[in-house]
């Protein structure tokens, strides 16, 4: 079998290749999350919260995928399985069935924090082993963060 070889030392890899599958995990969940949301939200802005919604859900579906194919491109094999989300995401219970509009934006600001978290302390520890893979998280984080703003602008 071919393997991609890392043109990072053996030690980058490592915290390098931790930081990607964890953003995949919580991008891949997050697009989950956002979209169970957007099916169940009722409430006066239901229409405004559930076309936001789908920008989340784009934003995590292209990062995602720029993720996985960054460590592909490191010869880390991407993981993006559903038993590996459910294991792995730092995004907590998403609310079961119908969801007022306020409480649908209050679950996804708490799930965008979360993630925004997260990824904040992959971009410390990325710095160093990989500014490429760095510059890739600050990108998803500025991206993530933006829509994290605007949910909180909706609640006011």
């Amino acid at each position: 079998m071919y393997v991609v070889k890392s043109p990072l030392s053996d030690a980058s890899l490592k915290t390098v290749s931790e930081a990607l599958r964890g953003a995949l995990v919580d991008l891949v969940d997050l697009a989950l999350v956002a979209k169970q949301i957007h099916w169940n939200v009722v409430g006066p802005r239901f229409r405004s919260v559930h076309l936001q919604l789908d920008e989340v859900v784009a934003t995590a579906r292209t990062h995602s995928d720029t993720v996985a194919e960054r460590a592909a491109a490191l010869g880390v094999p991407p993981d993006g399985r559903a038993a590996t989300v459910a294991v792995g995401s730092g995004i907590g219970a998403t609310p079961e069935g119908w969801i007022d509009d306020s409480t649908a934006v209050a679950a996804i600001v708490d799930a965008l924090g979360a993630v925004i978290g997260r990824m904040r302390e992959r971009i410390a520890a990325t710095g160093d082993p990989d500014p490429v893979t760095q510059d890739l998280f600050i990108q998803v984080t500025a991206d993530l963060e933006k829509q994290h703003w605007m949910f909180q602008a909706e609640n006011g």
